[in-house]
This record gives structure tokens, C-alpha cells and sequence, in this order.
């Protein structure tokens, strides 16, 4: 099972989108997927409409360390991709595990109860520091961070999200390592020269730091996202060919590339997603092959 945490000190560079499509794509791949959202503002709990909503969510999970999965995982529309909701409504879970003497572990020690029923877990954060957010990454075996093409926004990763990942090092006396962390592009205009200097900019700057790579695939900023979650859709199924004319790539492309670069051992599943729906013969087929 891979856990990777979508995270940012910064808010609304696109996390729950993020978080959202990548994890419908891995979905149509076949993959068994869990989202985890543990943003106060529950914005990925509603981007997909639930088959079947749990009695509990995030709360029960983090506050009693509830292990009965029946209770806490609730069934997306899209087969293979399920999601531990976010209720807690009156922000209480930072609070309860700032003062846990296990509170920045407690999702990692929990995590085992996952395992044999999903090979990818995508945890949505909130956009601040935070010891949830510290616990998400403390969890993960990738952290992946979307950053805007704007010279702010670089700052604030600077500033933020990589003193986030150098302030839990000390961790490592535990055994345990910070993710590697890769920096998502997001919302490029194409034709920015701004964008791209600020593009450049940011792979200049980390192109010799360990552990922090900027991604090759870049997601444009098109109106098809805000479609899809309107419609509560991944974006690869509304969009799967480029329009004419246009020179951002579709968004079945794009989020091919996203994947295979940040999945590259799921590479034969995930270059086989279509733009189709699939069939609930081919899902029951492909999410029946994993152990």
C-alpha cells in the first residue's frame, strides 16, 4: 500500500482537486483507493457522490481510534474508490492530538488496519500548518504539493511546506524518514511568460535539493476542472481529447502523466485508463486482481 499525503501551507493552490482526480484516475486503473480527508472544510467529502455514506469519518478514526472500517469508509460513485470523510466540524482533532502523547503518529500506527484492503491512500490536508497536517505527512511515503505560478505562492512553499518537512527530520531517530516531496505545477496559463519564468524559476531552485523534485507534468489552468467537480466527475472522464485548437493537452493526458510519473510501478495499469466509464464487468474484473 502507498499513502501519499496532497499537502501545502498555502490554501487554494488546488489540493482537493488534486487529491480528487488523481484518485479517480488511480480508480479506472484498477487500483483499490482510499481518500482521507482531513481538511476541516470538508470540500473533497462532497466532490464525489457517496453509494454508501458511513456512520463515522475522520473523528472517529483519529479520536478513538476506531479500526472497524465498516464504521468509518464510505463508497464513492466511482467502483474501487472509497473515502474516510471529514466531520469534525468544530476543529477539535488538532487540538486532541497536539496534546496525544502518540498525536502526530496516531494515522501511521492506524494505517496497518488499511493494508490489505487498498493499494493507494490519498490524504487531503489543510491548507495551514497544522498537527494533523504534520501527522498526514509523518504517515506518508510521498508527499506531493501543488504550487501556483506565482511568485507568492513560491515563497510561501518555501517558506512553509519545506520548513514543515525539515522541522519533522528529527523523526528520523524513530526510524522514520520524511517523504520524499514532489512540487506539482498547477493552474499554468499557457501562454504566461510569467508562469514560465516562475516555472523555471522553481526548477532551477530545487533541481540539486535531496529529496525534492519539481514534476515534469504540468496541470494547466483550463475551465474543464471546475466542470468536472461541478458535475462531481474525475476530470479524465470529461475530458479525453484535446480540443482543437487548443494547446494545453486534454485532461486524460494530463493526468496519465501525473500518475505515471508519481506511480511509475503501476505504469501497464494506469496507461490504460480511456476517457469511457468503465463498465462494472471490467471493474469487478480489474479491482478483483490485487492482493
Amino acid at each position: 500500500m502507498q499513502v501519499v499525503s496532497i499537502i501545502s501551507t498555502k490554501g487554494g493552490v488546488g489540493k482537493t482537486t488534486t487529491a480528487a482526480n488523481l484518485g479517480g484516475f488511480a480508480a479506472d486503473a484498477g487500483l483499490r483507493v482510499l481518500l482521507l480527508d482531513l481538511d476541516v472544510q470538508p470540500t473533497l467529502s462532497s466532490y464525489y457522490e457517496l453509494a454508501h455514506r458511513a456512520s463515522g469519518g475522520i473523528y472517529e478514526l483519529l479520536a478513538f481510534n476506531e479500526r472497524d472500517l465498516g464504521q468509518l469508509v464510505s463508497r464513492t460513485i466511482i467502483a474501487g474508490l472509497d473515502l474516510v470523510i471529514s466531520n469534525d466540524h468544530r476543529g477539535e482533532l488538532n487540538t486532541l492530538l497536539l496534546h496525544a502523547p502518540d498525536g502526530r503518529l496516531r494515522l501511521r500506527h492506524l494505517l496497518p488496519i488499511l493494508a490489505p484492503f487498498y493499494d493507494l491512500v490519498l490524504i487531503d490536508t489543510q491548507g495551514a500548518r497544522s498537527v494533523t497536517l504534520e501527522m498526514a505527512v509523518l504517515a506518508s511515503d510521498l508527499a506531493l504539493s501543488p504550487v501556483t505560478p506565482e511568485i507568492l505562492a513560491a515563497r510561501e512553499l518555501r517558506r512553509g511546506t519545506m520548513q514543515l518537512i525539515e522541522d519533522i527530520a528529527p523523526y528520523r531517530h524513530l526510524g522514520i524518514e520524511p517523504p520524499p516531496l514532489r512540487l506539482l505545477i498547477n493552474r499554468v496559463h499557457p501562454v504566461s511568460s510569467n508562469a514560465k519564468l516562475i516555472q523555471q524559476a522553481l526548477r532551477d531552485l530545487f533541481q540539486d535539493h535531496e529529496g525534492i523534485r519539481v514534476l515534469d507534468t504540468v496541470v494547466p489552468a483550463i475551465e474543464v476542472y471546475p466542470r468536472a467537480a461541478t458535475r462531481g466527475l474525475p476530470v479524465h472522464r470529461v475530458e479525453y481529447r484535446q480540443p482543437p485548437g487548443r494547446v494545453a493537452p486534454s485532461a486524460l493526458n494530463t493526468m496519465r502523466s501525473l500518475a505515471g510519473e508519481l506511480f511509475p510501478a503501476w505504469h501497464a495499469d494506469l496507461v490504460c485508463v480511456s476517457g469511457r466509464e468503465p463498465s462494472a464487468l471490467d471493474a469487478g474484473r480489474s479491482h478483483g486482481k490485487r492482493t
